[in-house]
């Protein structure tokens, strides 16, 4: 996601930073990567032009002394940026039933973002339900329904009901006992007037708490001009961006909504049904600067794990060990984050660091083996595999357990290793606050790992 951006910007901190005096040729050369980086992400020529005038201005200017210079122009350029982003504006559920509706044109991703953000909010203790207004396109009913029970989601639906205010009608009756209730509405090549008409009436008729328009990264600049016309038509409350992690034009987007004023609630970072962050501008920000985004990686979390396996890894955490069977969970929860290559910019110090490709993808054939490995085991040996380290009983047991689970050795001291290292993480479990996962000790340990140039061995 705006990987090219993020290392231009963070050359050129350190590039200011380390520089002994900012000559004009170095404040140019400077400024000249930083608008090409820019532009290439589609962010308005004008506010690029803004920017490095202020850069410009800044290193120049005689009365700020040279160490000064250089701190100002770093607070400077961080500064103009997150004004560029745009305010944060979180999308918080005010009352006792929250209605909120998703707009948006062909192609932007609505129905599968009502699908991740209900998986949001059902991870986070609400009763959630779907709700199936798209009269219009035809698979709109069914891909809702197929995206719902997939996830486990509640949903609503009426397939022999073609007319959205009347389908709403008998819907409504059913929803009392939901927390949130999102709902797919039906979009088009444009926003023409039948559509705009359509909308209003829904909002009209509905009166949801938020009115949400789904926009593709991919629109870049044009985003600015739809967020405006949605914005006058129904007086949208937000934004949600998707595909942000295959384009490199999400810059146009973000900043586009940020000069319309209609602040981004989310972003979509892949197809999986977790691939939705909670956008804020400084933590996006922080991760393009390769400072990390802890945040963001905590809020990831708790979307893979509902709240009771949060609260009974708590206590396992408490206790400051874990099971062979807990750690083949939490490799399977850090493949629904999306391995290491969609996590490895929200921990400080690993956004730039060399991680082999891959590295916890395809691993679905290793867990399988993992999990035949341990159903191999005693339950002595599933819950204290420290066991193994008793190197007089060790090799009887491993080949024991090889035999029993039709698999190499190396496997098991494969799984071991895993245990190791995930037990090590959590010992002293003094600095780690329980209710937000891995603490930032823990975070940065890891990153120390990675930066001594180690592999985590799977």
């Amino acid at each position: 996601m705006l990987e090219k951006l993020g290392e231009v910007l963070r050359k050129a901190t350190d590039k200011i930073a380390n520089a002994i005096f900012l000559d004009k040729n170095l404040v140019n050369s400077i400024v000249r990567d930083l608008q090409r980086a820019l532009i290439e992400a589609d962010v308005n020529v004008v506010l690029v032009k803004q920017l490095s005038d202020k850069i410009k201005k800044a290193a120049l200017d005689e009365r700020i002394k040279e160490i000064e210079k250089k701190e100002h122009i770093i607070k400077l350029l961080h500064d103009e940026l997150i004004k560029i982003l745009g305010e944060h504006k979180q999308l918080k559920l005010q009352i006792k039933q929250n209605k909120i509706i998703l707009m948006g044109l062909y192609g932007a991703g609505k129905t599968t973002t009502i699908a991740k953000l209900g998986n949001y909010f059902a991870k986070r203790g609400n009763k959630v339900a779907l709700v199936g207004l798209d009269v219009h396109r035809p698979a709109a009913k069914e891909q809702l329904k197929q995206l719902a029970e997939q996830n486990k989601l509640n949903y609503f639906i009426e397939f022999d009901e073609d007319d959205a205010i009347k389908t709403w009608k008998i819907i409504k009756p059913k929803l009392k006992d939901y927390d949130v209730v999102l709902i797919d509405t039906a979009g088009r090549h444009t926003l023409d007037r039948e559509l705009a008409q359509e909308i209003k009436s829904l909002n009209k008729y509905i009166k949801p708490t938020e009115s949400i328009l789904v926009m593709p990264a991919d629109i870049g600049q044009a985003a600015k001009q739809q967020a405006k016309e949605f914005k006058e038509a129904v007086d949208i409350s937000g934004v949600i961006i998707t595909r942000m992690d295959s384009t490199a034009k999400g810059g146009g987007a973000l900043t586009a909504c940020a000069e319309t004023k209609a602040p981004v609630y989310f972003i979509g970072t892949g197809e999986k049904i977790n691939d939705l962050e909670e956008f804020n501008p400084k933590s996006f920000l922080s991760r393009l600067l390769g400072m990390g985004d802890l945040q963001s990686l905590i809020e990831k979390i708790k979307s893979v794990t509902n709240e009771d396996q949060q609260k009974a890894m708590q206590e396992k955490l408490e206790q400051g060990k874990l099971s062979l069977t807990d750690v083949v969970e939490q490799v399977k929860s850090m493949q629904s984050l999306g391995g290491f290559d969609k996590i490895k910019s929200m921990i400080p110090g690993l956004g730039s660091a060399k991680i082999p490709e891959g590295v916890l993808e395809n691993q679905q054939e290793k867990i399988s083996k993992w999990e035949h490995i341990i159903k191999s085991m005693t339950s002595e040996e599933r819950e204290n595999p420290e066991i193994f380290d008793n190197k007089k009983t060790a090799v009887s047991r491993i080949n024991r357990i090889a035999k029993g689970a039709g698999v190499h050795n190396s496997e098991i001291r494969s799984l071991l290793k895993q245990y190791n290292m995930l037990n090590e993480m959590i010992k002293g479990g003094a600095d780690m606050d329980i209710s937000q996962g891995m603490s930032q000790k823990q975070m940065m340990r890891l990153a120390k790992k990675f930066g001594k140039g180690k592999k985590l061995k799977f």
